[in-house]
């Protein structure tokens, strides 16, 4: 049986990297959410995927003269004055919204979403019963030289989750060996093809899972990693036809924003 990993939440349905989206995202059944940490100018961890939060948060309305500034340049309490949530109704960005999958109740109750906490995301993840994949991403000035391990790892321990519900996943291979030899029970996956420059190289014999773009590699190339025993969860592979090839082909696990269509 494929691996359901919704990526960002149930990013199709909800307001993605918010705790909305990951409760769906569980409602839907996935096996797992993943998410990306973010820091702030005062040290916090957040959730957040663009640097600029112009796309997922009102960020141009409430601080219209630092635009394109990003997240590192702002305090926690301006991130969380941020509407993470009413900008899914008017972007559509799935055109679900559009298709009827989302009803009035729920898109109602988007708006005013909080940029949430890493602290929040653990504490969802157990509360669930769940499992978390982690993206550690570098992040931007002057964030840039921040000890994102340490402070991930930290909370982690402060919280109370561990390998058992939570493991991490980066373009950043020195980062995910480092923190393998500082904690051996934590689980990391090489995410491949993250940028058009980045090679799809499956050679590394360090990790045995690895998160392919999908677009970046041919069905053939898939299948000889699988036949090899590498573990592979491509990403974002979304339509039916896709879904339906990858599962054949035996990968591990499907990144998805539409969860929901991930055969059970």
């Amino acid at each position: 049986m494929v691996t359901i990993i919704a990526h960002r939440g149930a990013r199709s349905l909800a307001p993605e990297n918010t705790l909305v989206a990951a409760r769906k995202a569980h409602q839907l059944g996935a096996d797992l959410w993943e998410t990306d940490v973010a820091v702030t100018a005062d040290d916090h961890l957040v959730l957040m995927h663009d640097d600029a939060m112009i796309r997922t948060t009102n960020v141009s309305d409430i601080f219209p003269e630092r635009i394109p500034a990003p997240f590192s340049t702002y305090n926690l309490d301006e991130i969380r004055s941020l509407d993470a949530g009413s900008w899914f109704e008017r972007d559509d960005p799935f055109g679900q919204v559009a298709a009827g999958a989302v009803n009035h109740q729920e898109l109602a109750g988007f708006a005013g979403e909080r940029v949430p906490l890493l602290r929040e995301a653990f504490e969802l993840t157990l509360e669930l019963d769940w499992f978390l994949n982690l993206e550690l991403k570098t992040q931007p000035a002057p964030q840039d030289d921040f000890d994102l391990l340490s402070a991930v790892l930290e909370l982690a321990d402060e919280v109370g989750i561990g390998a058992d519900r939570l493991l991490f996943s980066s373009a950043r291979f020195a980062w995910l060996k480092t923190l393998k030899q500082r904690r051996p029970e934590f689980e990391v996956q090489a995410i491949l093809g993250l940028f058009p420059e980045d090679p799809i190289d499956f050679s590394d014999p360090f990790f045995d899972t690895f998160n392919p773009r999908y677009t970046r590699v041919s069905a053939d190339q898939l299948k000889k990693q699988v036949d090899r025993g590498l573990k592979l969860n491509p990403y974002s592979v979304n339509d039916d036809e896709t879904i339906a090839r990858h599962i054949e082909i035996g990968v591990s696990g499907l990144i998805t924003d539409f969860p929901q269509r991930v055969p059970r």
